[in-house]
């Protein structure tokens, strides 16, 4: 599954990028004080949250998903304390001995490489990069396929992959051509983020920078999840749709999904509904007994459907509650389950619009 379509030159617009993000960070950061309660607020620690402290958390968090762009550890760029030699995924004992020329080949992981302060080493990217400071890197695949040419070409003295990253003939290649490869595991649900997060963080020589982003990530979360109102718990079926390609999936179990509706205060519609596989092809039958309140959608696939006019017009969609409502939630492809630092953004966003009327 994609998570979005994704030189050198456009490098010394990234200090520029990041004064702009960081301002913006300061302002969510005190916007979501201000939620918590602040001088007698009426949401102070152990208050109920209220519909105004969702709304504001995600007004905040749609403002910065606008800028596309990602907030570093604040202060200077941690130095890689190298040589490392870490675990891959794929079995193997990887020594890292250079840090210099990064190229991660999958979004996610990008985004911690960026986030922990590193991300002026970074030397390309994958279609799944989507994220404004990695717009002006060279690609290096093509659909989905890593192209083992494009990444020697770079020259990276550490490449980051996952065990989906494929094909494996090339992965084989860049590894036989003496470049360290370290494989990490996909990234599925919200505990898997502080994990890689780790995992990159070590691999590449800055344990403490990835502690300081894991901590952040917690406070973040906690926050987020502090706003979810009390009450029922909307049933949400994540549809997975590329019109073009006659592909239209519901999420259950392990989809990834299931993890971000849960954080949001949501019951999965597809797994209450029994479906014990990541995604199942849907029918009629399926989203009758599914029953959503509530569609949530990548914007991309919404968009290759018709829209939510075209949607409705799937069978099935119409006998749902939330096909009857018109209630769809969609957001962009690259960040929805990128399962990154910026995650708890998405559950600030879902938090207030899974819960509306």
């Amino acid at each position: 599954m994609e998570g979005g379509s994704m030189r050198r030159s456009g490098r010394p617009q990234l200090t520029i990028a990041r004064r702009g993000v960081a301002a913006l960070a300061v302002a969510f950061a005190m916007l979501a004080a201000g939620c918590a309660g602040g001088d007698g607020g009426s949401e102070g620690k152990g208050a109920k949250p209220s519909p105004s402290s969702a709304s504001a958390r995600a007004a905040a968090a749609e403002k910065q998903l606008k800028t596309n762009s990602l907030v570093p550890l604040e202060g200077a760029a941690p130095t890689p304390k190298l040589p490392v030699t870490v675990d891959s995924s794929d079995g193997r004992k990887v020594t890292v001995e250079d840090a210099s020329r990064i190229l991660p080949l999958n979004g996610g992981i990008a985004e911690i490489v960026f986030t922990l302060g590193l991300g002026d080493k970074v030397v390309g990217r994958d279609i799944t990069a989507t994220f404004e400071e990695a717009r002006g890197l060279p690609q290096v695949t093509k659909a989905h396929d890593v192209s083992a040419e494009s990444v020697l070409s770079l020259e990276p003295t550490v490449v980051l992959a996952d065990t989906d990253t494929g094909p494996s003939e090339a992965v084989d290649q860049i590894r036989d051509a003496g470049v360290p490869v370290v494989v990490l595991d996909p990234a599925n649900e919200l505990s898997d983020v502080s994990t890689r997060t780790t995992r990159v963080a070590e691999a590449l020589g800055v344990p403490a920078a990835g502690k300081a982003v894991n901590d952040r990530f917690a406070d973040e979360l906690k926050a987020a999840r502090a706003a979810v109102p009390e009450g029922n718990r909307p049933k949400v079926a994540f549809l997975y749709m590329r019109g073009s390609a006659a592909v239209y999936l519901i999420g259950g179990k392990g989809s990834g999904a299931d993890s971000l509706i849960d954080a949001a205060g949501a019951e999965d519609a597809g797994v209450a509904a029994g479906m014990d596989k990541p995604f199942t092809p849907i029918t009629s039958e399926a989203l009758v007994k599914a029953q959503p309140d509530v569609i949530l959608m990548m914007s991309k696939g919404l968009e290759s459907v018709g829209g939510i006019d075209g949607l409705v017009e799937i069978p099935g969609i119409k006998e749902t509650p939330a096909g009857l409502d018109r209630r769809v939630v969609d957001l962009e492809d690259g960040v929805l389950l990128s399962f990154g630092p910026r995650t708890p953004l998405v559950i600030d966003i879902l938090v207030e619009r899974l819960h509306q009327g």
